[in-house]
């Protein structure tokens, strides 16, 4: 893949100060139809950040909020009959307002009902699609899915697949790891920020979709430049959360309080991203 000499890290670490500079200033209404196990942590790690979430869920009421919502998250770990109607809902009516929307896909290819929908919500082509490896090669029909909510393979086995499933949906996707990968399906992106720890808390990575939404919701950015700062911003407070925790249940906190003091100035000067689909094999 041949990079946009447009992109380049500096301009995207400046970037991604500036537009947690206008959340900041914006406050979006984030729609978050989320799973169960994680439903009031992602509400937590939106609010620290600096945004306003509403868990609105109920068939009948999702398409409703959908319509008025800034940006929506749908996250598939606990797919219930009537979520998976009102992900639905919300899906086609954020459609009629234009409303940007990510995917997370938990666990697509281990489990069948969520795999039939998430194949199903492609066709809505979400702006952003967030995930692991395995969940990647999955959603696009190719490899083996891992056994439950974790990756087994390595981000660069899905390079090429989500190029291709990016350039399907017309939007971006971003696949998460020991340095995270961003694509758009013509640029790439690689981020480098964040801590191991966030994989031994509930909702580390649900969470991030969350986060996600919210800078794709922001106006005068492109999708990748959007997607890429919110992996910067959450990275850089979990690097930061890591350096005051003892473990993972003071992480959880200390990260909830490093959203809530991030600023601009720490972002730029903290940003580790470099450009290009083949500068890492996490």
């Amino acid at each position: 893949m041949t990079a946009n000499p447009a992109i380049c890290a500096s301009n995207l670490a400046v970037r991604s100060g500036d537009l947690l500079q206008q959340l900041h200033e914006s406050v979006p209404l984030v729609q978050v139809i989320t799973n169960a196990v994680v439903t009031n942590w992602s509400a937590n790690i939106l609010l620290a950040l600096g945004a306003s979430p509403a868990m609105a869920d109920v068939v009948g009421e999702a398409g409703v909020f959908a319509r008025s919502a800034n940006a929506l998250l749908v996250n598939l770990g606990t797919p219930n009959p009537g979520q998976r109607d009102a992900i639905i809902e919300a899906v086609r009516a954020r459609q009629e307002a234009g409303t940007t929307w990510v995917l997370d896909p938990v666990a697509v290819g281990a489990l069948p009902v969520r795999t039939k929908l998430a194949t199903e919500l492609l066709a809505d082509h979400p702006s952003v699609i967030r995930a692991n490896t395995n969940e990647v090669l999955a959603l696009a029909g190719s490899g083996q899915a891992a056994r439950g909510v974790d990756a087994t393979a390595p981000v660069s086995a899905a390079i090429g697949v989500a190029d291709t499933l990016a350039n399907h949906t017309g939007g971006v996707v971003a696949i998460s790891g020991q340095s995270d990968y961003l694509t758009d399906g013509t640029d790439a992106v690689w981020v480098d920020n964040g801590d191991a720890l966030l994989t031994q808390i509930t909702g580390g990575g649900c969470a991030l979709g969350a986060v996600v939404a919210a800078f794709v919701s922001l106006h005068d950015t492109t999708l990748l430049e959007a997607s890429t700062a919110a992996h910067v911003c959450y990275g850089i407070a979990a690097e930061q959360a890591a350096r005051h925790a003892s473990g993972p249940g003071s992480f959880a906190v200390a990260l909830l309080d490093a959203l809530a003091g991030l600023h601009p100035a720490m972002v730029r000067d903290g940003a580790r991203v470099r450009i290009g689909a083949d500068e890492c094999d996490a």
